[in-house]
């Protein structure tokens, strides 16, 4: 039956949704035909089609047996660019179902996709917010095995059912669970879904071509991405018309949107298409960030492409579908990646090739401006790895010169976070300005009207520092609410009040973003332990499915590695973020730590943040130390305190549903790990109203 939905402009959420009677009475034909026909994939394979035939002929007799309830067919689930195979709404709860047919076992894998479905709906699915749901794993030629439920926050455990005990398995845990409580099948199916997805989930679903609306959280209209992207969009085609030379400098607190925000205006109109007039380049110094991505965006295509034409690898032919050949290997895939988002560095050493035009990119897109390299840094490298000894302009500098090649018109986005300068050598903002103020003074700036703090501006400000430019200020280009930690939005201004020793501050946030749930748990927990088993025990009970969870600790803490907390420099930070609990290479493994350098502008479910004594509290406030070696020294640069400072920063607002702290306890006779390193920042965190366990 066609699904009635609360806005005409809404496309529906299932390709088939019918109650018990309407699903009973309807010839299997009809219904297969109306999965196809809502269905968007037009190259449907002979096995998705086998695959619906078998799914409705066992659910005809589940439903049957039921008696009972609603039943729809492939529900979509937006932030993960999937569906959910069937879901089954009855006695107010909610069957989610996902099929392996003619399966002989459980793959843990599958299990853990059904899992994840139910978590996404919990957490980003308005009616499913107080809604039990129960994740099943159906594989209809496995063996019968039992299913102990357990029901935690509205998500049950999992259960593994073949064609067989399917419907009494069902019928065996409703009743146990009914409430009494009935729900709106029709509300639910049709219910306001606010999802905000992993910058690595977001990065994929643009790259396939979902609009950002899709896909990101609209809490407040200060937090509104697609109104920022507009922004940013009538600056560019003003620009192309009037032959403008722009540029625009999007802020926000950490993990409010801003990289995000880029990869919506590289994608926007396909503009990083090779060829398109309006081509764009998502460039980043970010190194992990890059590599990450590209490699996600990399598997993801693959295993699409894969999917895509397993027909025509069982034909053995070599048929173009849609274009994507079978025979595209994954390097071939790797290089078109690139073409999205790259390194800043490639993009500034094509500009310093002798007689190198403008570049192709009319729109250039950096994320963490404040990260580019000041003119002594930069100046420094050129001589000494380029063999440029007479190089004298700073990254920024370098940049919009490239870009002031053009004739016409071109823009730059600069995505800003305030006090996430973590490098020696980082510039902070104003080096762009000064660029900007000195040498390119026909370029109209663009800005966040709230770059008036000392993280953006130091103790000067804009209208002083772009004195000389046309300057214009626009509410649009802020990002006021964090999206990474989507239980609290208070997760950042909380790290921010502990770095600077706000306590009542501190305390008051605390309290309302650990405020219990209705079952007792933390909204959002966050909690400190001396025990570092403790705090990998928490991490691995609390995570469903494939959450990710790991160690995060400062590139400083050298005397952890006594307590068994490892910061390698190098890594495949790739593995450490992709690959699943069951590679070693993983997060979730906790063998190896990530520092600062290796998650900034990148995010997991649940981390344990290690606390070494490099940032000690003592006697009031915090003291800034660095190993060096085979000791203790004290950090007197005010922009090194600065970079340790901004490193905690980047630490404490890494996880997007909790984190412990983990203080180690130290050791009186190692004179490096002196309790006397460790017991006042503990105390500290503790006077905060942290919770131990």
């Amino acid at each position: 039956m066609p699904i009635e939905s609360v806005d005409k402009n809404v496309i529906h959420r299932a390709y088939y949704y019918a109650n018990c009677d309407e699903f009973l009475k309807a010839p299997e034909s009809e219904i297969r035909d109306e999965i196809v026909q809502h269905s968007m994939q037009f190259d449907l394979t002979a096995q998705q089609n086998i695959a619906w035939n078998e799914e409705i002929r066992i659910l005809k007799q589940v439903m049957r047996e039921l008696g009972d309830g609603q039943i729809a067919f492939e529900y979509t689930i937006p932030r993960m660019g999937k569906r959910v195979d069937v879901v089954i709404i009855r006695k107010g709860q909610v069957f989610i179902l996902e099929f392996k047919v003619f399966e002989d076992e459980y793959p843990k894998n599958a299990e853990d996709q059904a899992v994840d479905y139910a978590v996404d709906l919990h957490n980003f699915h308005e009616a499913s917010h107080e809604t039990d749901l129960f994740p099943i794993l159906v594989c209809t030629a496995a063996p019968t095995v039992s299913n102990n439920i357990e029901l935690k926050n509205h998500i049950a455990s999992p259960m593994r059912c073949n064609e067989y005990n399917l419907a009494s398995e069902i019928k065996r845990i409703s009743d146990a669970f009914y409430d009494n409580k009935e729900i709106d099948a029709n509300a639910w199916i049709n219910s306001s879904y606010k999802p905000t997805p992993t910058i690595i989930e977001a990065a994929q679903a643009l790259y396939t071509g979902h609009d950002v609306r899709d896909i990101s959280h609209k809490e407040s209209d200060d937090n509104d991405i697609a109104v920022t992207t507009a922004c940013i969009d009538e600056i560019i085609e003003n620009s192309k018309r009037n032959g403008w030379k722009s540029i625009c400098f999007v802020t926000g607190v950490p993990g409010a949107g801003k990289t995000l925000v880029g990869l919506n205006i590289a994608n926007r109109r396909h503009r990083f298409k090779e060829g398109d007039e309006e081509h764009a380049i998502f460039l980043s110094g970010n190194e992990p960030l890059v590599t990450v991505l590209q490699e996600a965006l990399t598997n993801d295509q693959n295993e699409k492409r894969k999917q895509h034409c397993e027909d025509c690898k069982k034909k053995k032919t070599k048929v173009n579908c849609d274009g994507c050949n079978f025979d595209l290997t994954k390097a071939e895939i790797r290089s078109e990646t690139k073409s999205f988002i790259q390194m800043i560095h490639t993009f500034r050493d094509d500009s310093l090739l002798d007689g190198h035009p403008a570049p192709i990119d009319k729109i250039a897109i950096f994320d963490e401006a404040q990260r580019a390299w000041k003119k002594e840094q930069l100046s420094k490298f050129m001589r000494t790895k380029k063999g440029q000894p007479h190089f004298n302009m700073s990254e920024p500098e370098c940049l919009i010169e490239y870009m002031n090649r053009h004739k016409d018109w071109a823009t730059i986005v600069c995505l800003v976070g305030g006090g996430q300068e973590i490098h020696d050598g980082e510039a902070g903002i104003s080096e762009w300005f000064n660029a900007l103020n000195t040498y390119f003074t026909d370029w109209k700036v663009f800005c966040s009207d709230r770059m008036t703090d000392r993280e953006y501006v130091g103790d000067s400000s804009v209208d002083k520092l772009l004195s000389n430019v046309e300057l214009h200020k626009r509410s649009e280009l802020h990002l006021s609410v964090s999206m990474r930690s989507f239980r609290s939005e208070l997760v950042s201004a909380f790290a921010k009040a502990v770095i600077d020793v706000d306590l009542d501050e501190a305390r008051r946030l605390y309290a309302q973003i650990t405020e219990p749930n209705v079952d007792g748990s933390m909204k959002y927990p966050i909690l400190i332990t001396r025990d570092l088993s403790k705090a990998k025990q928490w991490v691995k009970d609390v995570s469903l499915g494939t959450e990710r969870y790991g160690i995060i600790a400062s590139s400083g803490a050298k005397r952890l590695r006594a307590d068994g907390v490892i910061v390698p420099k190098d890594i495949e930070v790739e593995k450490w973020f992709l690959e699943g609990k069951d590679d070693v290479n993983s997060s979730c493994f906790m063998e190896v730590a990530v520092s600062e350098f290796k998650i900034q502008g990148l995010e997991i479910d649940y981390s344990v943040v290690a606390w070494e004594g490099d940032y000690r509290f003592n006697q009031g406030d915090f003291t800034y130390n660095k190993f060096e070696g085979s000791s203790w020294k004290k950090i007197n640069s005010e922009i090194e305190r600065d970079y340790l400072k901004n490193s905690y920063r980047v630490l404490l607002t890494r996880s997007r549903q909790g984190f412990i702290i983990y203080v180690p306890k130290g050791n009186e006779e190692d004179i490096t790990r002196d309790p006397a390193f460790y017991d006042e920042t503990y105390a500290y965190l503790k006077s905060i109203g942290i919770v131990e366990i």
